[in-house]
This record gives structure tokens, C-alpha cells and sequence, in this order.
């Protein structure tokens, strides 16, 4: 006990002096980490400079940060790509090295090996890591498809489902918890530095979004299934990557994002389309206006110089893009995440590579905030490119949807180079997608006029092809992958 005390003492001495000295006010930083639920990095103007979505706050803390244009959610074994991801986020361990929600959960065949899943991961996540440190930690997000041992180390702690049309059911209730905690602190003096984990419940289904927002964005909340949303000019228009359908089945019988979102269900047509991206749009406006109020308070109370800023999502999302509606993809505006970072020794206005996974979130913050971080970690740090010390911190993106029928889909990306495979329906579709992402950045298919589609079936590209299957199985090997493909050798 008081070599674990010492010990304690030693670590917490140890990362004040080193967060100070890099601090201009000489106190320790503070984090706020905001979690969007379900977008799409292509819905923002920052990434997609012809979407309507309007978000002055993000776009400020883009003009005094940096933007990272190559972020990624490693994947999911779960249909509720959420609850995988925010494993990564808190664990900063790789995809087939994390728990599910239940113990006894087989959705990841690797969870009950505690080599590669530790029992006691809970231990050394983000608030229990920062808790040990000396931080204040707080958290707010819904309740459900998350890492609930993990959410339980917040020593402040508020989780529900927010997902309606007014302040008390929408975004604003999250907000609301963040602001309390802060004008609690100011009324008890409390000097310790914080972490904030500031997550929202939307812009997820259903897309419920406030009354004036809705019109801007010209959508309704639609709720009949028997009938086609009304037809708006001020509906965002389709996606350029838009389909009816998906060329091929995706590989997830019944999936609920794909038949069952209340305002979509099977439809695909432009109306139900673009009535859901303006409701989409509408709910993200509104988050941005609540992040606004508490950077606003941060603000009034000395704080936000003082705070890093960290706003992404658990990952993207389709809504017609590519014919699919759901997150059960690895297309890039699905597999891709929103990742805007602010604050001290940042350099404004700047945007980079990154090639980043939500994974290296925690060791970012902890060497950031001079906090040691947990051995468990197997993420990345990237301040070396939130400085401007390099450009990204990888060279290799590997991704995973094996939610549905296995073993699934699998992704590898290599500078330009994207390589896609789907392996699903017990052998019903075996399919190879190659994308050039400099000549082909939406990834239209074969199906789209584009001068540059699926490039797999091209012999001119063979070499190449041979090249991405070879770097995606030495991939899938390295992470503990316990599949393989149709055509990939058994080990």
C-alpha cells in the first residue's frame, strides 16, 4: 500500500511539472473530448466544402487548430459499430484486442484470451488513467453501445438516450450536465485540472431534430412508412456518391440501420434521401450550438486557452451514399471520422494527414497533458502531427465489418491505394473493390459513369491488386484477426 501510494505521488508530481511547463499559464491543461454519435466527416463543410450544413462553432475551432483529414475508426465485430469504437476510444487498444459490453459476449472470438483481451482493461482507461493522475473527470453521453465498465471510472457520470426534438430530449440536456459541472466547480473553487467527456446522442436515428432547424434544412420528422416525406428545396441535395442501391448485398440480413430507421426503413428514393440528410443536418447544427455554450463558459471562467479540444465521432455514416443507409461499411464516408483538435502549442489553422485511429486518442491526450499512459494502450500518439512536427503517424489503415455474416468485410488503405473485400453470406458474395483515392475519392463503382471506378477487374492493375491483398493479410495477422478471407490462406 505505500509503495503503491508512492508510486501515485511520484507520477502525479511528475506529469504536473511536465503539463505546466508546457502550459502558458503554468497550471496543468485541461481536456474536453466531444463524441458526436453516428457522422460522417463529408457532412461538414470543412471536409465536403458543398454541403449546407452550417456549424460556425466547429469551424472555429477549425481556424484555431488544426484538422485532420485522414481519421478512421478501426472497425467493428458488433452491428452496433458504436460499441466497438468506444472501446478503442477508452482502451486505446486495437479492434480484436477489446471486450464487448457483456462478458460472455463471442462477438470478438478473442474476448475470455486474457493475453489479448485483459480482464481487467477497465483499470487503465481514459478516466481511470486521468483519475489516477489528478484530474477531475466528468462525462456525459447516452446510455447504451458503449463501454460501460470504462463509463463507470468517471467520478462524474450521466448517461441517457437524447434523442428528441426539444432542449429537454435533444443535445441541449448534455450541455446542460457539462454546464452544471462547470458552475459547480466554479462555486466550490475547485482548481484541479478536468476532463470532460462531452458526447452526444445524436445526430444517430432517429434524427429528431428541433422545429426551426428542420426548417432551415427544409426536412420533417417523418414518421409514416407508408408514404414519401414532402419534397423541399432547401433539402441538402443527394450525395455525390448517391445510389439506389448497393450493387451487391452488404452482408447483414435484417440490419437495422439498413430496413428499420424510422423516416428511411427500405426507401432509397432522392425524397426520403435528402428529408434525412436535412433532419441529419439539423441535429448537428444544433450540437454545434450547444458545444458553443460551453466553450463560452470555458471561456468566461479563464479556461479555454487552457483546455485541449478534441470533437469526432464513434465513426460515419452512408445515408444514400453508395445506395446504403447505415455504418456498416468501409466506404470512406462510413470507415472515415470528423477530427478537429484545439489548444495550447496547436498551431491555428491548419489541417494534416494524420492518418489517425480514435484508438490513439488516449495516448494523444496523455502526452499532451504529461499523464503516463497505461501499458495496455496500443494506440499512437499523434501530437508529434498536432504540432507540426510531422504530417501523419502511419502509413498503413487497416478496417473491419464483420457484424453481420462472416467473416465479413475487411479494408486496407496505402497512400492513395484502397483495397475493399466482402465476404459474406456464407460464400453468396465474395466481391474485391480497388480504389485510386487521388483519382477516385468518392469511390464511385463500376455501376457510376466516372473515369476511375473499381479498378480490381483491370489487368493493367494486377500488380497493384496483388500488392494491397498481400498488405491487408499481414495486416489482419498482425492485429490478432481470428478470420480470413475466401481466397486468403487458412495459416
Amino acid at each position: 500500500m505505500q509503495f503503491s501510494l508512492f508510486v501515485f505521488l511520484a507520477c502525479w508530481i511528475s506529469s504536473n511539472a511536465t503539463a505546466a511547463e508546457e502550459t502558458p499559464s503554468g497550471k496543468r491543461p485541461n481536456v474536453l473530448f466531444i463524441l458526436a454519435d453516428d457522422q460522417s466527416p463529408f457532412d461538414l463543410k470543412l471536409y465536403n466544402p458543398v454541403s449546407k450544413l452550417d456549424t460556425p462553432t466547429l469551424d472555429r475551432l477549425a481556424s484555431e487548430g488544426m484538422v485532420i483529414d485522414g481519421a478512421y475508426h478501426m472497425g467493428s465485430w458488433s452491428g452496433a459499430v458504436c460499441t466497438p469504437s468506444r472501446h478503442m476510444i477508452m482502451s486505446g487498444r486495437t479492434v480484436w484486442h477489446i471486450p464487448d459490453r457483456k462478458p460472455n459476449s463471442k462477438s470478438n472470438p478473442n474476448i475470455g484470451n486474457a493475453d489479448r483481451v485483459p480482464p481487467d482493461l477497465a483499470d487503465y482507461t481514459m478516466a481511470a488513467v486521468f483519475n489516477r493522475a489528478g484530474y477531475d473527470t466528468m462525462r456525459t453521453c447516452k446510455a447504451g453501445n458503449s463501454y460501460d465498465a470504462a463509463n463507470k471510472k468517471f467520478t462524474v457520470l450521466h448517461q441517457s438516450v437524447k434523442r428528441g426534438a426539444t432542449d429537454e430530449t435533444g443535445s441541449a440536456w448534455h450541455a446542460e450536465r457539462v454546464l452544471d459541472y462547470l458552475a459547480d466547480r466554479e462555486r466550490t473553487h475547485d482548481e484541479d485540472p478536468f476532463l470532460i467527456y462531452f458526447g452526444f446522442s445524436h445526430p444517430h436515428d432517429p434524427r429528431n431534430g428541433k422545429e426551426g432547424l428542420l426548417e432551415k434544412y427544409g426536412a420533417v420528422n417523418h414518421t409514416d412508412k407508408n408514404s414519401l416525406p414532402p419534397a423541399n428545396a432547401n433539402q441538402p441535395e443527394l450525395p455525390i456518391n448517391y445510389l439506389p442501391e448497393h450493387p451487391f448485398h452488404h452482408g447483414h440480413p435484417k440490419l437495422r440501420d439498413e430496413v428499420a430507421v424510422s423516416g428511411v426503413w427500405e426507401k432509397r428514393d432522392e425524397r426520403t434521401i435528402r428529408n434525412e440528410l436535412g433532419r441529419e443536418f439539423a441535429c448537428s447544427e444544433n450540437i454545434d450550438i450547444q458545444i458553443a455554450r460551453v466553450l463560452e463558459k470555458l471561456d468566461a471562467m479563464g479556461e479555454l486557452d487552457n483546455t485541449y479540444i478534441f470533437y469526432t465521432a464513434d465513426h460515419g455514416m452512408a445515408i444514400g451514399r453508395h445506395g446504403l443507409q447505415g455504418k456498416q461499411n468501409l466506404y470512406q464516408h462510413t470507415w472515415r471520422v470528423p477530427l478537429i483538435v484545439k489548444g495550447p502549442g496547436i498551431p491555428a489553422g491548419r489541417r494534416a494527414t494524420g492518418n489517425t485511429y480514435l484508438l490513439d486518442v488516449l495516448p494523444t491526450l496523455c502526452d499532451l497533458t504529461g499523464v503516463e499512459a497505461p501499458e495496455t494502450s496500443e494506440g499512437t500518439s499523434f501530437r508529434s502531427v498536432l504540432e507540426g512536427q510531422t504530417d501523419s503517424i502511419r502509413d498503413v489503415l487497416f478496417g473491419v465489418y464483420c457484424g453481420g455474416t462472416k467473416p465479413g468485410m475487411r479494408c486496407v488503405k496505402q497512400g492513395d491505394w484502397k483495397l475493399i473485400k466482402y465476404d459474406v453470406l456464407d460464400g453468396q458474395v465474395r466481391q474485391t473493390q480497388l480504389f485510386n483515392l487521388a483519382q477516385n475519392p468518392h469511390e464511385f463503382l463500376i455501376q457510376h459513369p466516372s473515369p476511375h471506378p473499381n479498378l480490381a477487374d483491370d489487368p493493367k492493375y494486377a500488380e497493384r491488386l496483388e500488392q494491397m491483398e498481400a498488405l491487408l493479410l499481414s495486416e489482419m495477422k498482425r492485429l490478432d484477426d481470428p478470420y480470413r478471407l475466401w481466397d486468403q490462406p487458412k495459416d
